[in-house]
């Protein structure tokens, strides 16, 4: 049997934090929903504690928790992270494809993986055979899976950010690049996990010497 890994990314447009990958191999048969959008659930009939399967984005937070406390529990998968750091170094493609191998590496310490299908239409390097679908998150699960994972994994790491740089409210907007948080990053200046190579399309004219040490 051919076993496929979905891989998707999250974070790559925020100004702060690290851009993360998820990688997911799905075994268990999946359900249809009826819903405005494509998604799947691994239980035949709908309950109160219904898990959905679907691209992040079109999830609520409160599903997405659901579904990814499922997924972690019943499927194999893999969390790769890229800091903001590398990113300014190396560019957001390089981060990328980095955050994807070592979600790759994470899931084949766990499980074997004979091929991959990943979300988008960017050719990232992988060291097995690979398909790239544009909005793979809405046609297969396993993408979507990945997704979920990832994105539920990072805003749990933005939360913990928040702590640590109060003055951002990292807690709300997970980094992006909201009024209000490009507002706070004029006033206050960047910290330590904002992208600088990010903001200068944002905030020219302003300084991005940093007000946290690192």
């Amino acid at each position: 049997m051919n076993i496929v890994a979905g891989i998707d990314e999250v974070g790559r447009g925020s100004v702060a934090g690290p851009v993360v990958a998820g990688a997911c191999v799905i075994t268990t048969p999946l359900f249809p929903r009826k819903r405005s959008f494509p998604c799947w659930s691994p239980f035949e009939q709908k309950t109160d504690a219904d898990v959905l399967i679907a691209g992040s984005k079109l999830l609520s937070p409160e599903e997405r928790e659901a579904s990814s406390t499922w997924i972690t529990s019943n499927c194999a998968f893999g969390v790769g992270v890229v800091s903001a750091l590398v990113i300014d170094k190396r560019g957001i493609l390089y981060a990328t494809n980095q955050a994807m191998l070592l979600a790759l590496e994470d899931l084949r310490s766990k499980t074997h993986v004979d091929s991959l299908i990943v979300d988008g239409r960017d050719r990232f390097r992988f060291p097995l055979p690979h398909q790239t679908i544009i909005r793979g998150d809405q046609s297969e699960p396993a993408i979507a899976a990945a997704s979920i994972v990832a994105k539920v994994f990072r805003d749990n790491m933005m939360r913990e950010y928040a702590k640590e740089f109060p003055l951002f409210g990292f807690e709300h907007h997970k980094g992006y690049g909201a009024p209000g948080h490009l507002a706070l990053i004029k006033e206050h200046g960047p910290c330590a996990i904002h992208r600088k190579s990010f903001l200068r399309a944002h905030l020219e004219n302003q300084p991005l010497d940093l007000v946290h040490s690192i």
